[in-house]
């Protein structure tokens, strides 16, 4: 009801409080079950995300696909064959039964998204910060601090699996005759060419416009392009090399609406797109072999900005440099991208190890013992010499 009126008094969208009763009387009332608000204790409360993993079926196909118990699918089947009806006439009358769905037909549920269990723990949260202020409970169950998820990395492209989906990608364009295929084909292999060299976000690239496009040089007269980037409520200015000026100019050759109010990605007829290509990002992977990474998640669009900021920190770039390109914070890239440090730092980490080597000392060795070898041949030639 308070949800409701503020959505009246435009607080919140219309369509908040459904998507609050939803998860109310969806999955927290699965879980909570009869359970009395009062019984509900720190255990209860932290229990939820393995739960949910465990048991929740995910919206977002995007984050990946897991097997599920023999339970767990009948639970699913169960709910299908609730959900699915069809119509039966009995004598005339028209009787509405559900569809029988065997749990073999449930393959595979989609990963719930660490987004998805934070928002359920905001609701569960908020409804015993209720239930302590209106003193159903004691103040001992307000639970401000929500348990740790440990979260799935999607994963980025190495260098290697990068330059395979530029060669795959050209030539998959090549691989269709039809007009409009050939369109979205080489919009979609430019996008991820800016994407993975310019680490802006999906929202990002959807809000870009061609008037936010700047071509200048740097200090040193070099060619750059300067793109400025809008999400949700940030915006941003972020430099690229020339060849994401060149990309986008490929894309602005062929579409529809280059007015400089017009966006940038679009479908064939011009209207901004909708989804980013997300169909056919997932079709080149699957072409190249990389739709997964070594996690077995399935890649992302968002994968392609996780390229980028691993590609720079290999390339030695500045983490301070590179959060505020990215727009992000310092402790994010640290958290995110701790690997890459061990990585590009391996000769210092495996220093003095057994059987450990640089290569580089291994040359200057060899090239030290060479000198000195030709020094004292030289000095034993200057010692033999007649006088």
């Amino acid at each position: 009801m308070t949800q409701e009126a503020r959505a009246k008094r435009g607080e919140i969208s219309a369509a908040r409080p459904k998507k609050l009763r939803a998860v109310i009387e969806g999955t927290l009332d699965r879980y909570a079950g009869s359970t009395q608000v009062h019984l509900i204790g720190d255990e209860r409360w932290g229990s939820y995300p393995a739960w949910r993993r465990e048991n929740g079926a995910g919206r977002h196909k995007r984050n990946g696909v897991r097997e599920v118990t023999a339970e767990a699918a009948q639970s699913f089947a169960d709910h299908e064959s609730a959900r699915r009806t069809k119509v039966q006439h009995t004598r005339g009358v028209r009787v509405l039964k559900p569809i029988a769905v065997k749990p073999k037909d449930v393959h595979a549920v989609p990963f719930i998204s660490d987004s998805t269990i934070r928002f359920e723990m905001s609701i569960f949260g908020a409804i015993m910060h209720y239930a302590v202020k209106k003193r159903y409970v004691p103040a001992s169950q307000r639970f401000d601090e929500r348990p740790k998820l440990k979260t799935m990395r999607r994963d980025e492209f190495t260098l290697e699996e990068y330059r395979k989906l530029h060669t795959v990608g050209r030539k998959w364009i090549g691989e269709t005759d039809k007009p409009s295929s050939i369109w979205y084909r080489t919009v979609t292999y430019n996008m991820i060419l800016i994407a993975c060299n310019t680490g802006m976000r999906p929202v990002e690239m959807k809000n870009l416009r061609w008037r936010d496009i700047m071509p200048t040089k740097d200090r040193e007269g070099r060619e750059i392009v300067v793109l400025f980037v809008q999400g949700k409520d940030k915006s941003r200015k972020l430099v690229a090399p020339k060849s994401v000026g060149d990309y986008l100019e490929r894309i602005r050759t062929i579409s529809k609406a280059t007015e400089p109010d017009d966006r940038v990605f679009t479908n064939v007829t011009g209207k901004p797109a909708k989804t980013l290509y997300s169909s056919l990002i997932e079709d080149l992977l699957n072409e190249a072999n990389l739709r997964e990474g070594t996690q077995g998640v399935p890649r992302s669009t968002y994968s392609f900005r996780h390229t980028y900021a691993t590609l720079r920190l290999q390339e030695g770039v500045d983490v301070y440099f590179l959060a505020e390109q990215m727009g992000t914070s310092v402790q994010m890239i640290e958290n995110h991208y701790g690997h890459v440090n061990t990585i590009k730092h391996a000769d210092r980490v495996l220093q003095g190890m057994a059987g450990w080597e640089l290569p580089q000392a291994d040359d200057a060795k060899a090239k030290a013992s060479k000198a000195a070898e030709t020094h004292d041949k030289s000095k034993r030639g200057q010692r033999n010499k007649p006088r």
